[in-house]
């Protein structure tokens, strides 16, 4: 059975860091691109960052460019999102998904918005406060 499980979430404090992993199991994530969303109190989930399958590309939403960093780590088949220098705008529920499991993935790749993106998880939180 396919299960993607986030962890890594936690209180910190502003301009500390925290390292959330996505982890899969019952296929080999690599496989497909994943990407990392995020979602406040009365927002919108929003894409934080995504890294392809094929050439590893990796994208960024404007607010973490700089500070965030997504990555994989195949010896255990998972997906580790750095995040430095949190800040007031980053407290959320954060959600991994997967890729290019259905052909209409495709149209938009990393830009598809959260209805293309499949297997999510149960979410980490992460609290930024003093």
């Amino acid at each position: 059975q396919m299960h993607l499980e986030e962890s890594g979430g936690g209180l910190v404090q502003p301009g500390g860091s925290l390292s959330l992993s996505c982890a899969a199991s019952g296929f080999t994530l690599n496989m497909y691109a994943v990407a990392w969303f995020r979602q406040a109190p009365g927002k919108e989930r929003e894409q934080v960052s995504c890294i392809k399958n094929v050439d590893h590309t990796t994208t960024y939403e404007d607010s973490v460019k700089g500070r965030f960093t997504i990555s994989r780590d195949n010896a255990k088949n998972s997906v580790v999102l750095q995040m430095n220098n949190l800040g007031p705008e980053d407290p959320a529920v954060y959600f991994c998904a997967i890729g290019g499991v259905r052909a209409s993935w495709y149209i938009a790749g990393c830009s598809a918005g959260p209805s293309e993106w499949d297997l999510w998880g149960q979410g980490t939180p992460v609290t930024v406060s003093s």
